[in-house]
């Protein structure tokens, strides 16, 4: 017969955290320290959520501690408590109430969360309240501060020379050197230095990329060909800067304008610290080091180059003109045609120059809506969106909850809490086979609170699966999700809405005498459940 657990044991989840390899605050001391302390309080520790080499930034990219968030919010935890080893490894965020209002967001679902390494007992006491926020703004200060002391060294490496991240770049390798200048090995793409003491400069590579770079250049500058021909040029004679990818009008665009093809070393030129969003310095932030590496290209073809390339980028009727002959080409314009096309430019370039593609498409008088397959898709979509909004609606109703729909903006209102938004993300693949999917939303407008994002099939017929996703979550008003990469939002993906369906079941809060309450679900006919005892009181 298997023994009765012990009511005196408290279940808890751990969640531990770390954005290096620094064994200091690795996951697995920061779990010996938690097991320790689980184990002079009678804690079983029965869930681990980990997020390995992650920054405390925020808590984008921490799939573990928005998987954590979002099982205690559906109610799936089964636990208590959550250990975390300090403060800090929380997270380092840069507005200490963010912190704070995810730890409260686990606190009123009756979770509470455990520094097992701090001095002060985490009970909401005004003492501890006082000290925790001393200790959050103290952890987001250090990854300021540290970020400062980061820049500076990066900056003082660039002056002496050596290359800080990035790939070397079409006719350039990276290598190791030691403290001596001595050479150390050569670093393939996506490998980093094995010696914190080494450094990583330029060499040119092949002799064959460094012969064809030039070429770029004699073809721009003595041939007077233009960027699009140079890359119709390369591809024509069917040489690939990467196996399997053709050359495109930004790849070559920057083999002709990078000051590193004459030996320059560049940095700043643009700023992204404590992930905030990226924005470009003006000339004047940058920090270069002439001549830090052997050029490939004379410094007089360079400067000639540029100067070209600038004119032909900043000329929007060059622009148009080879819309048009794409268009006189394939017969049909669409994002998927425009970037699977060697030799265009990007669809981002006639976004900015000219606020948009149907912009564009007028100014060469093409008009999308003429494409027949283009229009029978969005009949297609159309058709589809309607019906999923009444299986959810009858679903819900199913498990016992009501639904309103608002005709005019399609937003359904459940049980009056919630708000819920339903978008169709259509499937697009790119010349490599990668999919990709686009959600766009208008938080603002619609301000729903939670947005189920349904994504279709690559026929873009039937669905593939869903993300449910919270008001919280929602960065901006548009996000991408790729068939290839990993994703912050994974943790919000379904096979199906199941889960979310049991979200709306309704219960009751039934009270005997002065005892805790006790709940009861409604039947499957929506009648709420009786009690027989008397004195028992049900409340809604």
């Amino acid at each position: 017969m298997t023994p009765a657990p012990d009511p005196k044991r408290f279940r808890a989840a751990q969640y531990v955290r770390m954005s290096t390899d620094q064994q200091q605050y690795s996951t697995q001391n920061q779990a010996d320290k938690i097991a320790e302390y689980a184990q002079q309080r009678n804690i079983d520790i029965v869930r681990t959520y980990a997020d390995e080499g992650k920054s405390g930034l925020s808590i984008g990219g921490r799939a573990s501690l928005q998987k954590l968030i979002a099982d205690v919010e559906t109610g799936v935890a089964d636990f208590s408590i959550v250990l975390v080893y300090d403060v800090s490894r929380w997270g380092r965020f840069q507005d200490a109430d963010e912190a704070a209002f995810y730890e409260y967001k686990l606190r009123r679902k009756g979770i509470q969360v455990t520094y097992v390494a701090e001095q002060f007992e985490n009970d909401g006491s005004p003492v501890s309240t006082i000290v925790k926020g001393v200790k959050r703004a103290m952890a987001g200060e250090y990854s300021r501060e540290l970020s400062t002391k980061v820049f500076i060294g990066q900056c003082r490496l660039i002056e002496l020379g050596f290359r800080q991240g990035g790939d070397a770049g079409y006719g350039y390798r990276r290598v190791m050197i030691d403290q001596a200048g001595e050479f150390k090995g050569e670093l393939k793409h996506g490998e980093r230095k094995c010696i914190s003491t080494y450094r990583v400069v330029l060499v040119p590579g092949p002799a064959e990329e460094v012969e064809l770079v030039n070429n770029m250049y004699r073809w721009l500058v003595h041939d007077k060909l233009t960027v699009p021909q140079i890359v119709r040029r390369l591809n024509g004679m069917q040489l690939s800067p990467e196996p399997g990818l053709p050359w495109t009008f930004g790849r070559v665009r920057q083999i002709l304008t990078n000051e590193k093809y004459i030996g320059n070393n560049l940095y700043n030129r643009s700023s992204y610290k404590l992930k905030t969003s990226r924005i470009p310095n003006p000339p004047e932030m940058w920090i270069r080091k002439e001549a830090a590496f052997p050029g490939i290209v004379p410094k007089e073809m360079f400067v000639a180059a540029s100067a070209l390339v600038k004119i032909s980028r900043s000329s929007s009727e060059e622009l148009l003109d080879q819309l048009k002959q794409l268009f006189e080409k394939t017969g049909v314009l669409t994002r998927d045609v425009i970037a699977q096309t060697a030799g265009m430019p990007s669809v981002q370039t006639y976004v900015s120059r000219f606020g948009g593609l149907r912009r564009a498409y007028e100014l060469i008088g093409y008009w999308p809506t003429s494409d027949p397959d283009h229009q029978e898709a969005n009949r297609r979509i159309r058709r589809m969106h309607p019906e999923i909004i009444e299986r959810t609606h009858a679903a819900i109703a199913k498990w016992g909850g009501s639904v309103w729909r608002d005709p005019k903006t399609d937003l359904m209102h459940v049980n009056q809490e919630l708000i819920i938004c339903v978008l169709m993300a259509r499937c697009h693949t790119d010349i490599s086979g990668e999919q990709c999917w686009r959600v766009r939303f208008d938080p603002v407008k619609l301000a729903p609170d939670i947005t189920i994002a349904i994504r279709l099939n690559d026929t873009n017929q039937a669905e593939l699966d869903y993300y449910v996703m919270p008001a919280l979550d929602l960065a901006g008003p548009a996000l991408s999700i790729f068939s290839r990469r990993e994703s912050s939002l994974d943790c919000f993906r379904f096979d199906s809405l199941d889960f979310f369906y049991g979200m709306a079941e309704r219960m009751q809060v039934v009270r005997r005498g002065h005892g805790l309450p006790r709940f009861a679900r409604n039947d499957q006919t929506g009648r709420s459940a009786r009690f027989a005892s008397e004195g028992e009181v049900a409340y809604q």
